[in-house]
């Protein structure tokens, strides 16, 4: 049974909403077409997880409401735009049931309102007035795409398994990182404060993004909305494929392979079967479990009460939940 989000989510459930309308504001006259493809961008659902993540720690740790309702409005505008050109990029027609806004408009218009939103994160983040926090902001959407640009050219260092990990830190933690350790920031915490909730953030995203990989390969095909195995198929190694080919001895020759887009789809098609029957899920899930317990243990000096008590409800759920 999925565990439920109720109650780290009940801490914030007034404070949502009032993101999201944080999202919606507009500073200036713009192209109707933006506004239609943001209701569209926050209608289409989403846990808010980012934005929760954001809450709690400002809660936790006594920051101004008004700013941590502008970090987390600027954080989840941050993430959408991500989305609005990966899917672009990976040519996905489809997202959480929905026809994605490159199923509608032509590239150039999907590209444009994907810097259109990128250019609202990055407003709701400076009219907060942070210049330490601005900074941190504008390293994470370099981040961000610099990760983006070495997955589209395919370079490789030859460690998969690091290659990995610094995929998956550029696509999704740092973005995590950035809402825990922001919110420190926000509060002006000395330097050891800031950096544990750094690192909180950090393994929450990691382990947050290997339960998305095994999830490519173990959910349920029809609720996840694309093919299982779907990045191995667009030439992607996960943490469920590396740790499957681990000390089989083709398993150098298959890397090569998916890597490089030459295994005929009945060959890819096995391989997803066979990583679905493998260890590698249930290695790859472990993993998942250590990253948490690892954040976990930053949460300790941390000021006790239901907000701490709920960050850790929330690191678990990424490790319990189910699509």
């Amino acid at each position: 049974m999925e565990p439920t989000t109720a109650t780290f989510f009940d801490l914030v459930r007034r404070q949502i909403p009032l993101v999201e309308a944080r999202m919606r504001s507009t500073p200036d006259r713009h192209h109707p077409q933006l506004d239609l493809a943001i209701e569209h961008l926050l209608g289409s659902g989403g846990k808010r997880l980012r934005p929760t993540l954001t809450l709690l720690t400002a809660r936790m740790l006594g920051t101004d409401e008004d700013k941590a309702i502008g970090l987390a409005a600027a954080i989840e505008m941050l993430h959408t735009a991500t989305l609005v050109h990966d899917d672009l990029i990976d040519g996905s027609l489809m997202r959480r049931g929905l026809p994605t806004l490159n199923a509608n408009l032509t590239p150039g218009a999907t590209v444009l309102t994907g810097d259109y939103i990128f250019a609202r994160a990055a407003h709701l983040a400076a009219g907060i007035g942070s210049l330490t926090l601005m900074e941190h902001f504008a390293r994470t959407l370099m981040t961000i795409v610099n990760g983006e640009l070495i997955q589209l050219f395919r370079e490789q260092s030859g460690d998969d398994r690091q290659d990995y990990f610094d995929r998956i830190y550029a696509k999704t933690a740092s973005l995590f990182e950035l809402a825990t350790m922001g919110a420190a920031i926000l509060r002006q915490a000395n330097q050891e404060i800031v950096e544990a909730m750094r690192r909180f953030g950090y393994q929450v995203g990691i382990a947050f993004q290997i339960v998305d990989d095994v999830l490519d390969f173990a959910g349920d095909e029809a609720r996840v909305g694309k093919p299982l195995g779907s990045d191995l198929r667009h030439g992607l190694l996960t943490l469920p494929t590396l740790l499957y080919l681990e000390g089989r001895p083709d398993g150098a020759t298959l890397a090569e392979a998916v890597l490089a887009g030459r295994l005929p789809e009945a060959e890819l098609d096995g391989l997803v079967g066979a990583i679905r029957a493998s260890d590698g899920i249930g290695r790859a899930l472990a993993e998942a479990r250590n990253a948490i317990a690892a954040g976990e243990t930053q949460l300790e000096g941390m000021p006790d009460g239901p907000e701490r008590a709920a960050l850790r409800q929330l690191a678990q759920y990424v490790v319990d939940r189910s699509l």
